[in-house]
């Protein structure tokens, strides 16, 4: 394995080109670029950074930004080691963010996933009686039809609030990012009139409004009774499904997305638009009536129990996408009164599913609206960006996130996206380059630029991870079934070592070495809709640059 990190899928012509070296020197020392055909193109001298405090490593930084002329093989050769070939050009993001956005229709539930349509990927429906769910005795009385909906992670449970936070973010990146409305996925609802990524994010919000539950409330999660092993395909699934207890957070959740959405589908599809609106407006009433309706932590048979004891976020937000869709006075006052709404919300993680502030705060910054003191908003998010942009220039491996302590979080990849994307949102803002150039950067690390010298997208770059958790790609535990598709993010580095593999394996890890390519390895390994969801919003920014 090569002693020198890159971006194994390369570097745009107009943007930022750095690699880092692993070296026992502390002086600088002399580096080469070559191109393809074997002729050095460039060199010169590394710039030594110290010992890397995530990695433990001593390093040094490689520039070879003067390089414009595209290209293909490339490597970079300095102290007896080359890196692994990359590219140099224009319009290396959008086929990555193609099949970050194809990944989701592969983790659709009800509905047969079409070889013709993914091929290697077709698979039968699976849980085509999630259209008559009972409720646990804890959660009700009653039967919900709860069909569809996208396979939260490597099982087979759905969750309102990853599944929350992932429209969100796909419908933030439709809403302010270029070149989504034409973008073709391949889906059996192409053609419609409506945009490819609006059908499938339809797809998960019809089933989150399947989930409200008659008293305007709705179900936290629905999964099935017991946990399954590894591999099991979702058709063949044999465990009973239930439908857990209704929670403020999940309401909140619908509550903002489906105002969100009512917003963005009113052009294609008003009927459409007016449900959204309704159960956005019932489930903000019902989350206010039951605003401590938390889901317990110990609920962890069957699926994840996605805990949160604090929902003023989740207010905050659902407030934000209700007055941004409606310009009604109520909600402009839920948001102004809200503690969080001038709060510093940035914090070593910009946002996730328990997490939502920040997501607020970046669409009342970019979305249009006659809020009083947006401006302040806005400023507060170039503040966020700020100090993210400062981080990444201080970190050899231009990763913005430091976590304290240097404890790597679970899910870290989608943590480093979503830190990238305030900054992409200060660029919008802005204008300035530096933003523009961190996010460029900081996609390096997540394509090979790091300490493991690994792509953590399956099928980009040379060495790449393949075998995230997973029980329908399973390869490496079936042979007959596939690896992940192209496109999917693993979840990175995450110093809790929850599951075995990465106990026996990990045990002392530093940071970024808290990562193992296995599929049993779930704390470290996982996929997610909603970390494929920030890959996606993220090279899309990328792919409007290049």
């Amino acid at each position: 394995m090569s002693a020198v990190a890159v971006n194994q899928v390369g570097y745009l012509s107009s943007g930022p080109k750095r690699a880092t070296l692993v070296t026992d020197a502390v002086e600088p020392l002399t580096w080469q670029l070559v191109d393809g055909a074997g002729e050095i193109v460039a060199e010169g001298r590394t710039r030594p950074r110290g010992t890397d405090v995530s990695s433990g490593q001593n390093v040094h930084t490689i520039d070879f930004g003067g390089r414009r002329q595209a290209g293909a093989g490339f490597t970079l050769t300095a102290d007896g080691a080359t890196s692994r070939p990359f590219t140099i050009g224009p319009g290396l993001y959008r086929p990555l963010l193609t099949d970050a956005l194809k990944f989701f229709y592969c983790q659709r539930s009800g509905i047969e996933i079409r070889e013709d349509l993914r091929p290697g990927y077709g698979r039968p429906a699976g849980h085509l009686t999630d259209s008559d769910v009972p409720c646990a005795p804890d959660a009700g009385d009653y039967r919900l039809d709860v069909r569809g909906g996208w396979y939260d992670a490597g099982d087979q449970g759905k969750y309102v609030v990853n599944g929350g936070i992932a429209v969100w973010q796909l419908l933030h990146a439709f809403e302010h990012r270029r070149g989504l409305d034409d973008l073709a996925l391949d889906l059996p609802e192409s053609g419609n009139g409506v945009p490819d990524l609006l059908n499938e994010v339809r797809w998960e919000l019809d089933f989150l409004l399947r989930m409200q539950a008659p008293t305007g409330m709705v179900h936290h999660k629905m999964h099935d009774s017991a946990w399954t092993g590894l591999p099991t395909l979702p058709h063949l699934d044999p465990q009973p499904r239930v439908l857990r207890p209704v929670s403020t957070a999940a309401t909140l959740n619908l509550a903002a997305v489906a105002a969100q959405g009512a917003r963005i589908f009113r052009k294609y599809d008003a009927d459409y638009a007016d449900r959204l609106l309704a159960a956005a407006r019932t489930a903000f009433t019902a989350a206010g009536d039951n605003p401590i309706r938390y889901a317990p932590v110990e609920d962890t048979i069957g699926g994840g129990p996605y805990d949160d004891d604090d929902v003023r976020d989740e207010f905050y937000w659902a407030a934000a996408e209700l007055y941004l869709t409606t310009g009604e006075q109520r909600y402009a006052d839920a948001v102004l009164e809200s503690p969080l709404h001038t709060a510093d919300v940035f914090g070593p993680y910009a946002f996730d599913w328990a997490a939502t502030a920040a997501a607020a705060r970046l669409d009342l910054a970019l979305t249009p609206s006659a809020l009083p003191g947006r401006d302040d908003v806005r400023a507060s998010v170039i503040a966020g960006a700020d100090r993210y942009l400062a981080v990444l220039r201080a970190h050899p491996y231009a990763v913005a996130y430091a976590p304290p302590g240097n404890q790597w979080h679970w899910g870290s990849n989608s943590m480093v996206l979503n830190n990238l994307v305030v900054l992409a949102v200060a660029h919008d803002l802005t204008g300035e380059p530096g933003y523009r150039d961190g996010v460029l950067e900081g996609l390096d690390y997540l394509l090979g630029r790091n300490a493991l010298r690994l792509s953590y997208v399956t099928g980009y770059g040379t060495d790449y991870a393949e075998n995230q958790h997973s029980r329908w790609y399973a390869h490496q535990l079936d042979p007959s079934l596939p690896h992940p598709p192209r496109g999917t993010l693993a979840g990175g580095p995450n110093s809790g070592l929850q599951d075995e593999v990465a106990q026996a394996r990990l045990a002392g890890c530093v940071g970024q070495f808290c990562y193992v390519d296995d599929i049993e390895s779930w704390s470290t390994n996982e996929l997610t809709i909603n970390w494929n969801a920030p890959l996606a919003w993220v090279t899309a920014f990328a792919a409007e640059i290049g």
